[in-house]
């Protein structure tokens, strides 16, 4: 459900700075369609940094999002953030909750960064209406610009866990090991922003991803 793909030459990922730490700004883009839970998804992680000391700021884009557009958000950390919009080619990480999605907002992540990608497809209207084709090779696109990229079926661990739509946060789990925070930590971001009938689903989903995201990592970085 889990793949870890580390492009041959680029260095393992390390997790960020703390906030006592060095305070390097570290950027994230977050890209899907509309009514993925991408907007959650930036509100979870704002919310796990800001309990962190940092200071945070995002930013999001609903393009037509009621349609099953494109949605962007931003989440920029760091001492002091003067601006919310990441630069093109200098996000740290992409996470992604759909393939196409994922290409279209590739150009952010700077080289050797790390993409965190759903399997999921989502066709827009010119691949239904029959006039483009869904494109294919997402996956090896992605790997040959991100240093760790983590393909993720999101959807199937989501189901597993009792809920689809926790997909989002089935992603989060997988992400989870890249970022310095513990589970207690994200699991009072991921409460605060869920109501209560759904917070087990979505915790279930969210411990399933990063339960198997850090055996997967440490298989690929074990000497062979």
């Amino acid at each position: 459900m889990i793949e870890v793909i580390i492009r041959p030459g680029a260095e393992r990922t390390e997790s960020p700075a703390t906030a006592t730490g060095t305070g390097q700004i570290e950027d994230i883009v977050i890209a899907s369609v509309g009514g993925q839970g991408a907007i959650l998804a930036t509100r979870i992680l704002a919310s796990l940094f800001l309990g962190q000391g940092w200071e945070v700021k995002t930013s999001e884009v609903h393009g037509m999002a009621q349609r099953g557009g494109s949605v962007e958000s931003h989440v920029r950390r760091g001492r002091t953030v003067h601006s919310p919009l990441v630069p093109r080619g200098e996000a740290n990480l992409l996470l992604a909750l759909e393939q196409l999605e994922a290409l279209r907002f590739l150009p952010w992540l700077r080289s050797g960064g790390t993409c965190v990608c759903s399997t999921e497809r989502i066709a827009p209207v010119t691949v239904t209406q029959g006039n483009q084709a869904y494109p294919e090779g997402v996956r090896e696109i992605l790997a040959e610009k991100a240093g760790t990229l983590l393909w993720v079926d999101a959807p199937a661990l989501a189901r597993g866990a009792g809920n689809l739509r926790a997909a989002n946060v089935a992603l989060l789990g997988a992400l989870s090991p890249l970022l310095e925070a513990t589970e207690q930590e994200w699991q009072q971001a991921i409460t605060a922003h869920l109501p209560e009938r759904v917070r087990a689903v979505n915790l279930a989903a969210f411990r399933l991803a990063r339960e198997l995201s850090l055996a997967r990592l440490h298989a690929g970085t074990r000497p062979a």
